[in-house]
């Protein structure tokens, strides 16, 4: 059934409109775009910032984000009263904004700046009334600076909305009010996934991808380095976008250019090592299914993702393939073979990655993917942060000719470029395993069921007479209702692929800010086109790859050699706290933790009544000088009530205690209270 069309009149002018949420999508579908902040089309209202204001005649001056639209409505967008509003709201937030624009991340790309301009805003008429808050460093993916916080709350509910996380909110009220995590904790200690979506969101440069392109200047200065980069598939769709490309055209070659003019050695592929993900991905599932393992197995590319599930589905680890995400094999096998051929010793060697994603630079600094303590990957740049690069050395990127990729790593196939599209990991898997269970060459290589910006994606397949069930996901809200339907046995799946941002890697935390749903199907269409574009289409076509795997890996996927460079283990991160107190400090100068959580947002919290019962227990037995013992704080309720207990680095009880209105001895008799002693008691005897 049709929507019904109904009109109203805006600036004397008759527009039509269906089922718009509210006045603001009517009017900016009439033409006429109302300034504001707080407003995003993919988040909830929050009207806030009271920049959208427009006249209804009859009903006032109102907020045009938060009111519906009705028919016969006559409404006008530009007063002079209405004018005056918005400037004296615009210099109010100017007056307490950190106004140092020539230096921000976010300086020719901000809405205050953007709206102040568009005001004729000159001058600030106001004081400042509030000190400088410490800017956030604690994060290896982004910085937050709450100087130039605007309190529009978008990365508030897009952390919440799409991500289902909620590592920062507003804290305090009046002129105190705050964006920030949990008890002020920083927001590297806090449950952030480094996914980056707070800032593609925030208008002002609050929070923005951390800057480590004078690290790639250094190295590329040095002459004792060499230097080398990965790009990854996203990029090329993206990049183009600063420079006035449309959304989706493939600048890789123009990029490759760019590079070689700043002084790279040799410029790589990361769809190569795609490929290679794919060899050992794929070659997982099959085993996993011909042998009873794990199922359903869930992609392992995305590292956001990935800590997500360590901290909130440490249950899920044996779900997740042990494989390595392309950005990480890439390091691995670049610092194996790449010292011998381009004549360098592996310290001088530096690998830089180009990736769409903050995320990406969490995971190359984690010691797992670190030799001898030198990590893989050694500086990771996102998209926004290589285009300042390319315009502070005045490369024209639209006027260069494009330059192909250095071989070996710059060969890739059609299945390795769709990895930056949601669903693109799963159709390139696809491609490899039907093509072995059936062995036999694919009728056709597309998979398009897997395609596309539905939140979730569900496809059958049949290969060797046995049906394998997948899905897609993006957006780590969606995954967790997803993973809980799995769960709970309403789903059932062989293979999941999920990404943490919308899209997939495409609208990555490091990519064009302001992207809608439009520009990601333009750049997801602009990677299928390149897949077309590509001499092959299916990853274990790649020759190159079969090659390095003879020569370097161990001759096949899943081979003992190919495990030690191209997998992983994953980390129980469920102990990740908002906030600590401590609750007994001992004396000698051996001693060990133990932490017990305490959910903020359950009454009557079984934690405060096992923190006393450990307490005792300490004293009783003459440990208190052995044992320091902190109450964890945690804005996520456990399932179930459940408390965890942490006696060093071992998560030792996970457990649903007993409501802590309960008596003591009911607990007490717990098997879990009798776990958690016997391990203190181990711990002291190791001490001595």
């Amino acid at each position: 059934m049709a929507d019904t069309v109904k009109t109203l009149t805006v600036n004397g002018r008759e527009v039509t409109f269906t089922n718009e949420r509210n006045l603001l999508e009517v009017i900016r579908k009439a033409g006429i775009e109302i300034p504001t902040f707080c407003y995003h089309s993919e988040l909830s209202i929050y009207g806030a910032c009271r920049l959208c204001l427009v006249l209804v005649e009859g009903k006032g001056i109102m907020a045009s984000c938060s009111t519906a639209p009705a028919p016969g409505m006559v409404v006008h967008t530009d007063t002079k009263e209405i004018r005056d509003m918005r400037k004296i709201s615009v210099e109010l937030l100017l007056a307490n904004h950190n106004r140092e624009c020539p230096t921000c991340a976010r300086n020719e790309n901000c809405t205050l700046q953007r709206i102040a301009y568009q005001l004729g805003v000159q001058d600030i008429r106001f004081k400042s009334v509030k000190k400088d808050d410490p800017i956030d460093f604690s994060s290896p993916s982004l910085v937050r600076d709450p100087n130039k916080c605007v309190l529009c709350g978008d990365c508030v509910r897009v952390c919440s909305e799409i991500q289902g996380i909620g590592a920062i909110d507003f804290s305090n009220r009046g002129s105190n009010a705050r964006v920030a995590p949990a008890f002020g904790a920083s927001l590297g200690t806090v449950e952030c996934v480094n996914c980056g979506q707070c800032a593609a969101v925030c208008p002002t440069g609050a929070i923005v991808p951390k800057q480590d392109r004078n690290r790639v200047w250094d190295a590329l200065y040095d002459p004792s380095k060499t230097v080398v980069v990965q790009i990854a598939p996203a990029v090329r769709v993206a990049l183009g976008e600063y420079f006035g490309a449309k959304p989706g055209e493939n600048v890789a070659g123009k990029l490759v250019a760019a590079l070689k003019l700043m002084g790279f050695k040799h410029v790589y592929d990361t769809s190569f090592s795609a490929d290679m993900t794919i060899f050992e991905e794929a070659t997982e599932l099959i085993d996993r299914i011909a042998h009873g393992g794990t199922l359903p197995m869930f992609t392992s590319c995305c590292p956001a993702w990935v800590k997500f599930a360590e901290i909130y589905y440490p249950e899920m680890i044996p779900h997740i393939s042990s494989c390595r995400s392309p950005q990480a094999m890439f390091g691995s096998i670049a610092k194996k073979i790449l010292p011998e051929q381009l004549g360098c010793k592996r310290e001088d060697l530096v690998v830089v990655s180009i990736m769409p994603c903050t995320a990406k630079k969490f995971e190359a600094q984690l010691p797992k993917f670190a030799v001898d303590g030198k990590p893989e990957v050694d500086i990771v740049v996102t998209t926004s942060e290589v285009q300042r690069m390319i315009n502070s050395m005045g490369i024209k990127l639209n006027e260069l000719q494009p330059e192909a990729f250095d071989m070996p790593m710059g060969f890739a196939t059609g299945g390795g470029v769709i990895f930056g599209a949601s669903g693109g990991v799963m159709e390139a898997a696809l491609r490899y395993a039907v093509e072995k269970l059936d062995n036999k060459p694919l009728a056709s290589v597309d998979f398009k069921e897997v395609r596309g910006m539905k939140t979730v994606k569900e496809a059958t397949v049949t290969a060797a007479g046995r049906e394998i069930r997948v899905a897609v996901v993006h957006g780590l809200a969606n995954a967790k209702r997803l993973i809980n339907d799995v769960r709970s046995g309403k789903a059932h799946y062989d293979f999941v692929e999920v990404m943490a941002c919308p899209g997939g890697c495409i609208s990555g935390g490091g990519q064009p800010v302001g992207v809608t749903d439009a520009i990601r199907i333009q750049r997801q269409q602009g990677l299928y086109a390149a897949d077309k574009s590509q001499q092959v289409q299916k990853c274990q076509d790649n020759f190159l790859v079969d090659q390095c795997y003879k020569q370097h890996i161990g001759g096949q996927p899943g081979s003992h050699e190919a495990h030690h460079l191209l997998h992983t283990v994953y980390q129980n991160r469920s102990q990740l706290f908002d906030a600590k107190i401590p609750i007994m400090r001992g004396t000698a100068p051996d001693r060990f933790m133990i932490t017990v959580t305490i959910c903020a947002k359950q009454d009557n919290c079984p934690g405060q009544l096992l923190i006393g019962m450990i307490s005792e227990y300490v004293r009783s037995k003459n440990y208190t000088d052995k044992v320091d013992m902190d109450a964890a704080f945690s804005s996520r309720p456990e399932q179930d009530g459940t408390i965890c207990v942490t006696i060093g680095d071992e998560v030792v009880e996970r457990t649903k205690f007993k409501n802590a209105l309960n008596t003591l001895e009911q607990l007490q008799n717990q098997a879990a209270f009798e776990t958690i002693k016997k391990k203190i008691d181990e711990s002291v005897a190791k001490l001595g």
